[in-house]
């Protein structure tokens, strides 16, 4: 396939978002932000696949690499695991010209974008995402964060990365689970913006699972284009941004009280924005043939449809610590039509417990 290339275009942060099918184009794409040293960080499940490529790219551009490894899954966004990365980061005296460079899913991007732009004040970061979730939705739009136990996210930052690489090839090395984790992500943009996205996937959705590289380019490239047009327009989240949270109160929500590992994130959001669509449903803003969708979607994407196990009074308790919540209220992004959501920060309580009790 060509590169493909999508603009995110920041009045004090502009960059580019690559899309290939190999590691070829990215020594061009990153050269300008690496400085002389660079902290590469990855995980054990990507050390062996493709850290020795990316690391190899880093030294042909004369720069000395330090590489960490992290354990994989969310326990490894912390602030005490942050803390070690500084500590590796001034042992190899990683100054303010240095860069760190992401290479993994989600939570290396969100750890890795941390300390980037908190260590010295802020250097310059690069996205190498590998996994879908994080090529359509975390590597894009420069939110970085770790955990706390109570809530999600919670610590962090808006700080754009200066590039972003990505390489479809590395999904093929993905695990079932893991791929459909990311289909979350990319069926939520068809329904929070993307209308043509979701007659698109009714069609082309089993290709998709097969991770057909034509269509897997389409499709992630649509997903960036929408990402980029909504953090243009609102880099920081004062309105319009915040669209992109449909599915993630109650997913939020869920990881928390289920302990982090339980459900991967994308599962969370599914389920989210199901239990959210059928709050939306009982307000009167949508049809049930909206939720069908949905649910017909994310069955085809191997995603959950139907919360067990939780208890619905801790759940709503992880709830009221969103980040998005204002006043005391408990903010949902719910669907009001096909490819269209609106902010809602006045949602009855008794509805929340109704719609969660019925699962």
């Amino acid at each position: 396939m060509d590169p493909r290339i999508v603009r995110l275009d920041l009045p004090s942060d502009p960059y580019s978002i690559h899309i290939e099918n190999s590691w070829t184009g990215l020594a061009p794409a990153i050269k300008p932000f690496v400085g002389n040293k660079v902290m590469l960080i990855s995980d054990e499940n990507v050390k062996e696949l493709f850290v020795h490529d990316v690391k190899e790219i880093l030294i042909s551009l004369g720069c000395q690499v330090s590489l960490a490894i992290i354990q994989p899954g969310e326990s490894s966004k912390s602030l005490e695991l942050a803390k070690s990365l500084y500590t590796q980061a001034l042992n190899a005296n990683l100054d303010r010209s240095s860069s760190v460079v992401a290479l993994g899913g989600g939570v290396v991007g969100d750890l890795a974008g941390f300390v980037a732009a908190t260590y010295m004040r802020g250097i310059n970061f690069i996205q190498l995402p590998t996994t879908l979730l994080a090529q359509i939705d975390s590597s894009v739009g420069g939110k970085v964060a770790v955990n706390h136990p109570l809530a999600k996210n919670i610590i962090g930052s808006f700080y754009q990365p200066k590039s972003v690489f990505i390489n479809l090839h590395t999904l093929r090395s993905l695990s079932d689970r893991q791929f459909s984790t990311g289909m979350a992500e990319l069926i939520k943009y068809g329904f929070i913006w993307d209308k043509e996205l979701l007659q698109w996937l009714e069609h082309n959705i089993g290709s998709l699972m097969e991770r057909q590289k034509d269509c897997l380019a389409y499709a992630i490239e649509r997903c960036c284009n929408t990402k980029a047009h909504i953090v243009s327009q609102d880099e920081k989240e004062k309105g319009l941004r915040a669209i992109l949270n449909f599915g993630h109160t109650i997913g939020h929500g869920l990881e928390s009280t289920a302990g982090y590992g339980q459900y991967t994130h994308g599962e969370a959001v599914a389920l989210g924005m199901v239990y959210e669509s059928l709050i939306a449903y009982h307000m009167g803003s949508i049809d049930r043939a909206l939720i069908d969708l949905l649910i017909c979607l994310l069955k085809a994407a191997n995603l959950p449809t139907k919360v067990s196990g939780v208890k619905v009074e801790s759940l709503i308790k992880a709830m009221t610590h969103d980040k998005k919540n204002r006043d005391g209220s408990i903010v949902f992004i719910l669907p009001t039509g096909y490819g269209q959501v609106k902010v809602f920060d006045n949602v009855d309580t008794q509805l929340i417990y109704s719609v969660l009790e019925g699962s």
